[in-house]
């Protein structure tokens, strides 16, 4: 049986959202980052970087997010193709993802929601360039249905950040392949059911709750 070790964050789910495309059985731990679970010794043994996700599949254990897709998609034979120039334009677009998207957005999440200390130059460097790798996605989507021919990996991975862009304080306007692309995405039922993994995530939109989140955020930054 596999076990999802996981919380309501984007990188979480990346690992749940595959896991519902494939219709894979799996049983969800729900690790809380409030709590500093993630720091445990138990969940270290797991993935010595203290971070969400880990798959265990029968004893074995793989963290980062972008490893557990490929062995999910690979495992199953879907979701990735096994053609070395198919597999390596799917590879492509979820590296994209892991080296720009995520973190990226992360620092803006950061400096933009995050730190209570407002440093302007931060926060414009890090959503500029979310806002261009956006771009880049846009392009991608205005001559493609999928980023990688067909559906894939890559697109759960960019689609699981790329729909919380309203927290980094970056508007998709402008950008409609994004656009038509993000909205295919959302009503997928695997989807849906995925990002409700291993609880629904609402973000607050008034100040009252948007400062509370922050203070949480905060306090998972300090561990």
């Amino acid at each position: 049986m596999l076990e999802l070790h996981t919380a309501a964050t984007p990188n979480g789910w990346k690992a749940s959202v595959t896991l519902e495309e494939l219709e894979l059985p799996y049983t969800v731990h729900k690790v809380d980052l409030r709590a500093g679970d993630q720091k445990k010794t138990e969940f270290v043994r797991l993935n010595p970087n203290g971070r969400v996700p880990v798959l265990v599949d029968d004893g074995f254990a793989i963290f980062e997010s972008g490893a557990i897709m490929m062995y999910l998609a690979e495992q199953s034979g879907k979701l990735i193709p096994t053609d070395a120039q198919g597999r390596s334009r799917v590879v492509q677009w979820l590296m994209f993802q892991m080296g720009g998207v995520g973190p990226m957005m992360g620092q803006a999440n950061v400096f933009y929601r995050a730190m209570e200390e407002k440093i302007q130059p931060a926060i414009d460097r890090y959503q500029n360039e979310t806002h261009r790798l956006f771009t880049v996605l846009d392009t991608q989507l205005n001559q493609h249905q999928w980023l990688a021919g067909d559906f894939s990996i890559a697109d759960i991975a960019n689609w699981c950040w790329v729909r919380l862009h309203f927290w980094s304080g970056v508007p998709l306007d402008g950008l409609d392949g994004l656009q038509r692309w993000k909205q295919a995405m959302d009503q997928r039922p695997a989807c849906i059911r995925g990002i409700e993994v291993p609880e629904p995530l609402e973000l607050p939109t008034d100040p009252a709750g948007v400062e509370r989140v922050s203070q949480t955020s905060r306090a998972i930054l300090q561990r």
